[in-house]
């Protein structure tokens, strides 16, 4: 039997969940450009301030690109850099896709995910080349994008932002992410939440819909 949880709203994080993610091949791209006295500053840049700032839309890419090279020393072109940023960007296999329509019968479904727009618009170049979709408004119900919102996960604001934005209560969503701060950020004001640990997590969660 189908698990067909009571609530009225599924939403998804991006990154591996529905995208997968691999933060090792960015990092080891990002090595093989600059000589190892930089390693040490390469495996910290995704906590680096000007990162946070990105997501939550307090840089535009212009200033987020100049910001990068700073922080690498380096003279990369917007190209090189995009290039790099978005190369921890994997595959969006078709079946995941598939999940969200099955669910979208009986439930709203939704993103809500820590981003920026370097990131979004290589997301919706996949999402054309691979699904025929200029983005995924056609599949979803909502889209919520950090950088969009001036908020980001786990802080509070950014689920009570959403929770408003739906016109809801906590208890009435169902949360998946795979950043256990981030479902422990959503559980603390009341979302259900579940954390996505494998490619597996969300089908065997709804019992191979």
């Amino acid at each position: 039997m189908k698990n067909w949880p009571n609530v009225d709203f599924v939403i998804f994080d991006l990154g591996n969940v529905l995208i997968d993610i691999d933060y090792q091949r960015s990092l080891s791209l990002i090595k093989a450009e600059l000589p190892s006295t930089f390693h040490e500053r390469v495996d910290g840049c995704y906590a680096a301030e000007f990162h946070k700032a990105y997501e939550r839309g307090e840089l535009d890419s212009f200033s987020f690109r100049n910001a990068f090279r700073d922080y690498f020393e380096q003279s990369w072109t917007d190209a090189e850099v995009d290039f790099l940023w978005n190369s921890l960007l994997g595959e969006l296999p078709a079946h995941r896709l598939e999940l969200v329509r099955r669910l979208k019968a009986r439930y709203q479904v939704g993103i809500l995910s820590n981003t920026n727009e370097i990131h979004v618009e290589a997301v919706h170049a996949l999402l054309q080349a691979k699904h025929g979709m200029e983005n995924f408004l056609p599949l979803f119900d909502r889209v919520f994008y950090s950088q969009e919102m001036g908020l980001a996960k786990p802080s509070a604001a950014i689920y009570h932002q959403m929770i408003l934005e739906l016109k809801t209560t906590p208890s009435r969503i169902l949360f998946f992410d795979d950043l256990l701060a981030n479902v422990e950020g959503a559980a603390a004001v009341g979302i259900q939440a579940i954390q996505v640990t494998g490619p597996n997590t969300i089908f065997d969660f709804f019992e191979h819909v």
